[in-house]
Order: structure tokens, then sequence, then C-alpha cells
């Protein structure tokens, strides 16, 4: 690809990636404020916020990604010029949403054992335990609302969500200054009052995603035009594309979640250092994460309209700027460790183990940003499965064993505590970004592949 058609696919890619990216970037200053809130509030209930996230989002995540199959699948449509055919779609969508509901629910408010079983501090255990029971109420209303924000995303309209999740940032900021320390007659309940403010927040933006049923582009789609029952068809191609998104991101996720159990066993400054640490890399993998999302709709597009070749385009251009980004902010961490995690925390002991993680979070991101990027391409092909495979193996059977072996000695050496997690992460997440980089070469490169997937 010529430099000339490199820009012009950027500019293409950020018109429709830029919102995508404050939005993601609103999502994770709600992230943010729970953590720097409840820090301040103690130690103790930063490490429980930090511990009940590491049940709720990644649950979050596993059913929310069935419906992430709905980009992909209304994009491809847009393209075609069948965006009346979308309707039904949604609709089913919208009946896997409210069974994933019902099982999120489930997990979530029975975690209690989980943290007895990783033998963590009973006082952060309890305040993780409360605040995922208060979460649980805002479950329901947040899995429709994604349903209808990843629907608005495949029809090319990203703007919509980006102002409700700005809308809410300053209320979830609001809630937690009230829930947290106790303002306005509410009892100061600390972490747990990170929960609370996350269900209201979550029942907010549901309210205002309703109103968009009411907006022309949704309207084209036809589906509030009638009322469906579940159609056994459709819903298993949800399932078929959105599982293995869903159990792609649940895998990463539940790697940091256990490696957070298991970092809480070294004590709650090193996972108060860890959580600081990890906040900081997802502040990083933002705008890659959102780059692949807009990659897929972009994609997604040119695959349903035939044009496979501006689809490989669209995917090379979009990974070539993720990983420059990478590299820029990778720099930035070095330099400016030490005042990132000052925003954090006060305690001495966790600003200095926090700041020495973030060199390992400088290389971390590197493969981390791009393989987020390649994967969001390949998403755009409904091309799910193989990456869902190779997260299994990189997470799973290389970088969680290596990451304990390295933090807890069991090599024969000094044990590398924190660090050594962080090392094993980086390995097996490397081994990831080289997997899903080949697939996408393999996959944009065979058009017989490309009309598979798509079921064209």
């Amino acid at each position: 690809m010529n430099l000339s058609m490199l820009r012009q696919e950027a500019g293409e890619l950020f018109r429709l990636g830029a919102p995508m990216v404050a939005t993601q970037f609103f999502i994770m200053a709600m992230g943010f404020l729970d953590t720097a809130m409840a820090g301040h509030y103690s130690s103790t209930d930063l490490a429980g916020v930090a511990l009940g996230g590491n049940v709720f989002w990644p649950t979050f995540m596993l059913f929310s990604g069935l419906t992430m199959a709905l980009t992909p699948m209304v994009a491809q449509l847009r393209g075609a010029n069948r965006i009346g055919d979308a309707g039904p779609i949604i609709r089913q969508g919208l009946w896997a949403s409210g069974a994933a509901a019902i099982l999120c629910v489930a997990v979530v408010t029975n975690a209690a054992p989980l943290y007895q079983w990783a033998g963590v501090d009973p006082d952060a255990a309890d305040v993780a335990v409360r605040y995922l029971k208060a979460a649980a109420w805002g479950m329901p209303a947040v899995l429709f609302y994604v349903a209808l924000r990843y629907t608005s995303e495949g029809l090319g309209k990203t703007l919509p969500p980006m102002l409700i999740a700005g809308s809410a940032l300053p209320l979830n900021g609001l809630l937690n200054w009230i829930f947290i320390y106790g303002k306005f007659g509410m009892p100061a309940m600390g972490g747990e009052g990170c929960g609370w403010a996350t269900a209201v927040v979550m029942w907010f933006e549901l309210i205002l995603i309703l109103f968009l049923l009411r907006s022309r582009y949704f309207k084209a789609t036809g589906v509030t035009s009638q009322f469906s029952w579940p159609d056994p068809k459709i819903l298993k191609d949800i399932v078929r594309i959105g599982l293995p998104i869903g159990l792609t991101i649940f895998l990463e996720m539940a790697v940091f979640s256990v490696v957070g159990f298991l970092v809480a066993s070294l004590g709650v400054i090193s996972l108060a250092a860890h959580s600081i640490a990890g906040n900081v890399n997802w502040a990083t993998y933002v705008i890659p994460m959102a780059l692949g999302s807009a990659a897929s709709i972009r994609v997604g597009f040119f695959v349903g309209a035939g044009d496979f070749e501006q689809s490989r385009k669209v995917a090379l251009t979009a990974v070539t700027i993720s990983l420059g980004y990478a590299i820029m902010v990778s720099v930035l961490l070095v330099v400016g460790r030490h005042g990132i995690v000052s925003i954090y925390s006060t305690d001495p002991e966790v600003l200095a183990l926090a700041a020495t993680l973030l060199l390992f979070i400088a290389v971390y991101q590197i493969v981390d940003d791009t393989q987020a990027t390649i994967v969001g391409a390949l998403r755009g092909y409904k091309d799910t499965r193989a990456p869902m495979l190779f997260s299994l193996v990189g997470y799973w059977a290389i970088a969680m064993p290596l990451g304990a072996a390295l933090g807890f000695g069991w090599l024969g050496y000094e044990p590398w505590g924190v660090y050594g997690f962080w090392a094993g992460m980086t390995i097996g997440l490397t081994i990831v970004a080289v997997c899903v980089g080949w697939r996408l070469l393999i996959t944009s490169r065979s058009d017989r592949r490309i009309r598979l997937l798509a079921g064209i």
C-alpha cells in the first residue's frame, strides 16, 4: 500500500474510530475513578475493588462478547446494502442478552468461595463481595445496553455511544463520592459504594440508548417494527460468532483475575501496586482496542460489499497504526512512570513497587496493543474461533504457569514476586500476538476463506 492510500484509509479509520476511542476512554475513566477514589479511602478498599473487578469484568466481558457478534454481522449487511435484514438479528441479540444477564448475576453474587480458596486477605475479600453484590443490580441493564451499542457501531454510528459514555462519567464520579465517603446523609460504604455507583450508571446508560431506537438509522433496520420470539437459527449464528469473541476476551481477563488472586497472597501492598499497573495498562490499551473495533466495522463493511482487497488494506493500515502508537507509549511510560503512579496512591511502598512494574508494562503493552487491533480486524471477517484457541494456549498453557513459576520461585531461583507474573504474561502474550498476526495474514489473503466465514 502506498503512502497516499495509507493516509486515506487512516483518515477513514480515524473518522469511525475516534468516537470509539473516546467511548473507551470514558469507560476507562470510570474504572480509574473507582480505583483512585477507593484507594484514597483506604488501601484495603482499593484492593477489595480490584478483587471485585477481577470477577465482575471478566464475567461481564464473557457474556457481552456474545452480542459483540452484532457488530460484524450488521456491518456486513450494511456493506451488502441489506440493512433491513438486521432487525431480526438485533432482536435475537437482545434475547441473548437477557439469558446472559441471568447467568452473569448468578456468577458475580456467588464469588465469595473464590476469595476463600485464594487465601485473600479477609478484609479485602469482604469489600470485594459487597462490591459485587451491589454492582450485580446493574448487570441486566448493561448487557442490553451493550447489545444496542454494538449494533449502533455496526451501523457505522459510533458517536451516540460516545456521548452516552461521556454523560455517564460525571454521574459515576458524583455517585462514587456520595456512596464511598457517605455524603448527603448516605452511610460511608468505601469500596462497596463503587458497586452501587456502577449499578446506577449502567441503568442510566440503558435508558439513554433506548432513545436511539427512534433514530432514522435504527428504524431502517426494522428492529422495532415487530416482536420476535427466540429464533434458534439466528441465535446459533450469534453464538457461533460471538461466543469465541467473549471467550477470547474472557481468557485474557480471567488470567489477570487469577494473577490478581495469586498476587493477593503476597500481601496488600503487592496487590495494590499490581492493580495500579493493570489500570495503567488498560489506559494504554484503550486506543488500539478501539482501533480494532473500528477495523472490525470497516473490514466487515467491505466484506459485505465484496471488496476483499479493500478489506485487506483496512487491516494492514490498522495494524501499522497500532504498532506505531504502542512504541510511542512505551517510551512515555518509561520516562513518566513515577508521576503516573502517584495519581493512584499516597503509600510510598505501593508507589515504589508500581513504578517498577510500569517498566514491565512498557514492554507488555507493545504486544498487547498490536494483538488487540489484529483480533479486531479478524472479527470483521467473522474469524473468531482461531483467536480464541490462540488465547487459550498463550495465556493458560504458557503465561499463567510461567508467571507463577517465576513469581513463586518454582524454578529454583529466588522468587520474583509480582514481577515474575508480569514477565510470564509478557512472554505468553507475545506468542498470542505472533499467532493472531499469522492468522490475519492467512485469512485476509484467502478469498475462499473470507466467503466461507461470511456465509456468502
